[in-house]
């Protein structure tokens, strides 16, 4: 009789507070490996923790003396962090050696962490963006190409290889402590630019409900592309003025103008690729991934903007 054998589980990006999160939530019943490319992490004696970039030899090396059953994969890196050609390497390449592995060892769960910027913002977007809506974020911004294209090759490995059971997420701002993505990094200001005339509708999920939302999706293998989002909404400087952060108005035409200022106020804050974002509301419908895996946010709005309230320097 075999002896019960836990669950051996790689999750990468280790480095980052959602990824410390759902590890948490998981170590008591598994057994985890923790890579991240950037940095290495101490997680605890019971969880090996590795600084491996994904393209070298010594990743396979992890396959072969873990034998993972599966694989939570949030290391995705935002386009504020590295150059194109490094951020493409770790993304695309990188997603790509990490699929390929999978497959060859015969994982059998893989989550993959993308975002609702593949959508693109576009006037024309309609009121909620549901997961069959095209991507369009490649065409409109050179530094989300490699976001679509990770997308693009984690659906295509979806379909040609259903026995991986690969489930995509795509969340909407993920915030709250520890997060360093440029929306946190706003909300936790003094003052944050906005474009004159605009005030798109946002979305935002606790940082504790993503974690949540990733474990309930691991555990539960049902392949396919999910939008992953609470069901309200609330415009930016309206959201601004909760989390009591000052707008500081920057005029949006012509389309080069608002670079040159962000630039001149060294607000890093406020990327040009995501200006768009700030001017068109891309609300996503996030009902299918609710219904399918029975996720509720448990924090509301008036919570998470508490938080920037209190902290108003980002954490």
């Amino acid at each position: 009789m075999t002896q019960h054998r836990r669950p051996h589980i790689l999750v990468t990006g280790a480095a980052g507070a959602l990824a410390q999160k759902v590890i948490t939530q998981l170590r008591d019943h598994c057994d985890l490996v923790a890579v991240d490319f950037r940095e290495q992490v101490y997680l605890g004696d019971d969880i090996p923790s590795y600084c491996i970039d994904f393209n070298k030899r010594v990743f396979e090396d992890l396959f072969r003396r873990y034998e993972f059953d599966g694989v939570i994969h949030l290391g995705r890196i935002m386009s504020s962090q590295l150059t194109r050609m490094r951020r493409y390497n770790a993304n695309v390449l990188g997603t790509q050696k990490l699929l390929d592995l999978s497959l060859k060892y015969g994982i059998k769960r893989i989550v993959v962490l993308s975002t609702y910027h593949v959508y693109g913002a576009v006037a024309y977007n309609p009121a909620l963006i549901d997961e069959s809506a095209p991507l369009k974020s490649a065409g409109l911004s050179s530094d989300l190409i490699d976001s679509v294209e990770l997308e693009n090759l984690a659906n295509i490995y979806l379909w040609r290889y259903p026995e991986l059971n690969i489930s995509i997420l795509r969340p909407c701002n993920i915030v709250g402590p520890g997060v360093r993505n440029a929306m946190s990094t706003l909300l936790a200001s003094e003052r944050a630019p906005v474009l004159a005339g605009f005030s798109p509708m946002m979305q935002f999920i606790h940082i504790d409900d993503m974690a949540d939302a990733i474990v309930l999706a691991y555990k539960k293998p049902v392949r396919g592309v999910f939008n992953v989002a609470p069901q309200d909404w609330v415009a930016y400087q309206h959201a601004l003025k909760l989390c009591h952060c000052k707008s500081l108005p920057i005029p949006s035409v012509p389309p080069i103008l608002p670079s040159m200022i962000l630039r001149t106020l060294k607000l890093r804050s406020f990327p040009s690729y995501l200006m768009a974002f700030f001017k068109y509301p891309v609300v996503i419908d996030g009902r299918a991934f609710a219904s399918e895996f029975g996720f509720k946010p448990k924090r509301q709005l008036k919570d998470i903007f508490r938080f920037y309230m209190d902290n108003k320097k980002p954490v």
